[in-house]
């Protein structure tokens, strides 16, 4: 009975140690086939914007109502046709609504107003010819010999120079920055003797639009970041 319960023992024994090992084996080749290394690749691309926006305002005052709307119709006609005499189209032209305050309807204000009427109208030009909007942009301080002050929306950056074929330039970008993780996950497995593999996951990042200067708001740098992770290889 004692050689019995020996050889029993050792049979669990043995079976132990061999079922170690293969469990172990097993999970050697699972860490050994799950190497892998995470990078980011980055495509840059500098393009010309294609629409340019610039939004203006022009202000009145007038103590009478009625003169103030006839000031208001009066230079909404000026600063149209000044436009239009710059070669622009009467869609590119969009003369906003206008608001009228009155001063003495300001319970909460100072009413000691030097006009009792502010009325304030938007005009907006939105063109494809970024030549033509900066010359007129130049050109406009001669409507103050017309009797209108015109004044951008936006005194820090006038005009709005936009890019909008960016869907004709992502897949390129796509690639170049997907080659570019590539290329550094080749040199960090030649620096740790290995071999790039498949790749396991990949991520794309959000395309971003800057300006490439201050100076020059019309040229946009687009960017975007890849991140891709790839299985090593011995």
């Amino acid at each position: 009975m004692k050689n019995l319960d020996w050889a029993k023992t050792s049979l669990l024994a043995m079976a132990l140690v061999f079922a170690g090992y293969f469990i172990g084996n097993s999970h050697w080749k699972a860490l050994k086939n799950n190497r892998k290394v995470t990078v980011k690749g980055l495509a840059e691309k500098e393009v010309k914007a294609d629409l340019a926006v610039w939004p203006m305002e022009i202000t009145f005052t007038n103590n009478s109502l009625s003169d103030l709307k006839t000031d208001i119709d009066s230079q909404k006609k000026t600063v149209k046709n000044f436009f239009l005499s710059k070669g622009f189209s009467e869609n590119e032209i969009t003369l906003g609504n206008t608001n009228i305050t009155d001063a003495q309807a300001n319970l909460y204000g100072n009413n000691r107003q030097n006009f009792r009427y502010l009325a304030k109208t938007e005009v907006t030009l939105r063109t494809t010819d970024l030549k033509k909007i900066k010359a007129a942009q130049k050109e406009s301080i001669n409507l103050a010999s017309q009797g209108v002050l015109i004044n951008s929306k936006n005194t820090w950056r006038p005009i709005e120079f936009i890019f909008t074929d960016l869907n004709s330039i992502k897949p390129q970008m796509i690639e170049e920055a997907t080659k570019k993780a590539k290329e550094v996950a080749e040199k960090f497995a030649k620096d740790s003797n290995s071999s790039v593999g498949k790749i396991k996951t990949a991520q794309q990042g959000l395309f971003t639009i800057n300006d490439r200067d201050v100076n020059t708001p019309d040229i946009k740098i687009v960017r975007v970041v890849t991140t891709v992770t790839y299985f090593l290889k011995n």
